[in-house]
Parts: structure tokens; C-alpha cells; sequence
């Protein structure tokens, strides 16, 4: 089993994160992340390498693109027991993340306000966080995937051990990332069907 080298940490609730990023650092893991996290974990003295810098391409538009680059799907999603991958990883410098932290957008806490209008409520809809949890999960045989910051206890009592989480816990990780997705969806489905686009208003009657 391959050792935990590179975690990808980007949150939008960031409770507890300088604990659990001190000791994956303390454990020789590599530290990426974004923005207001990237901010938090530095400001806790910790050595951050921007995800701009990893993938050699800058955010954009307005932070709307930042995570969405084939140096950090690849290096999510590559099968380590593959060797096509591993040549095809080798052949364009794909470097493992192994382990992803991520949070979304809180799209349900922006509409819930009264005053928050369409445009508001589609820049919360968050576009690369939930493609890295999927893409994590998807590969969960190679990645820890972390939405709830209850499990940072476990991953860091595993990696300790061995190096890696096991099977079952990365299995019950991948789990709880689609179940969050599937209710991240239904809200903004559910909350855009209540939305007339010509007259740009939101109504809560049937």
C-alpha cells in the first residue's frame, strides 16, 4: 500500500483544519490548498503550496476556475496499480494527491436569506468542489476523501499507523461524499424551482 504524500485542503467551513493540517505536515505530507484556506493554514505556520503553483495555471474568473486542471484530476484520479496510468502520469508530471479535505460552497446558507437574490445564489453553487469529491471517491481504492471534519480524528490515527487509511475507511469516506452531493443537488434543485427567470424573483408558496 502507497504511503499519504499530497493532500488537496480547500474549505469553506474551516473548523479544526490548522490541527488536522499540522499533523499531516508533522507526518511529511504535502500541503496544497486554495485561497482563504491556503490564508489559514499559513497563518498557523504551516507551508502551503497554492494549487495555482502546482498546476502551473492561475485561478480565474473570478475564483470560478481554481481547482479545475488536469494536474489535480489526474493526480486524483490515477489508478497507483495501473502502470498505463502510472506511464501516462509519468509522461505529462501527474503528482499524486492522495488525500482530499473539502467542504462546499453553502449554498442553503445563502438562500435561506430572505434578501438573497438569483445571481447570489448561482455563485454559490459550487462547481470544483463537489468534481474533486466525486473524482476522490470515485478512486477511493487510492484516496481518502474527507467531507466531515469528525472523521480527521481517524484518517490521522490510520495514517500514523501505516502510512494510509485502510480500505473500509477510505469505502465509508466515499460513501458519506455522496450522500453529501446528493442533498448539495436536491437543494439547489429544489430552491431553483421556486425561481421565475423572467421576472427574477423567488416565491415560497406551491
Amino acid at each position: 500500500m502507497h504511503k499519504i504524500e499530497r493532500a488537496l485542503i480547500s474549505l469553506t467551513d474551516k473548523a479544526g483544519i490548522e490541527g488536522f493540517a499540522t499533523e499531516l505536515a508533522q507526518l511529511g505530507i504535502e500541503l496544497l490548498s486554495t485561497g482563504g484556506t491556503a490564508k489559514k493554514l499559513r497563518d498557523a505556520g504551516l507551508a502551503v503550496m497554492d494549487v495555482s503553483e502546482f498546476t502551473g495555471f492561475p485561478e480565474m474568473l473570478d475564483g470560478r476556475v481554481k481547482t479545475l486542471h488536469p494536474k489535480v484530476h489526474g493526480g486524483i484520479l490515477n489508478q497507483r496499480a495501473n502502470s498505463d496510468h502510472q506511464q501516462q502520469c509519468a509522461a505529462h508530471g501527474l503528482k499524486n494527491i492522495d488525500l482530499i479535505a473539502v467542504n462546499l460552497y453553502a449554498f442553503a446558507k445563502t438562500v435561506a436569506d430572505p434578501n438573497c437574490s438569483l445571481a447570489d445564489a448561482i455563485e454559490n453553487i459550487d462547481i470544483g468542489g463537489p468534481t474533486m469529491l466525486r473524482a476522490a471517491a470515485k478512486n477511493f481504492h487510492d484516496v481518502t476523501v474527507i467531507v466531515d471534519p469528525a472523521d480527521y480524528p481517524q484518517v490521522i490515527k490510520e495514517i500514523k499507523a501505516s502510512g494510509n487509511t485502510t480500505l473500509k475507511t477510505r469505502f465509508k469516506l466515499m460513501r458519506k461524499v455522496f450522500a453529501l452531493t446528493s442533498v448539495y443537488d436536491t437543494a439547489i434543485s429544489e430552491w431553483l424551482e421556486k425561481v421565475d427567470i423572467e421576472t427574477n424573483s423567488y416565491f415560497t408558496g406551491e
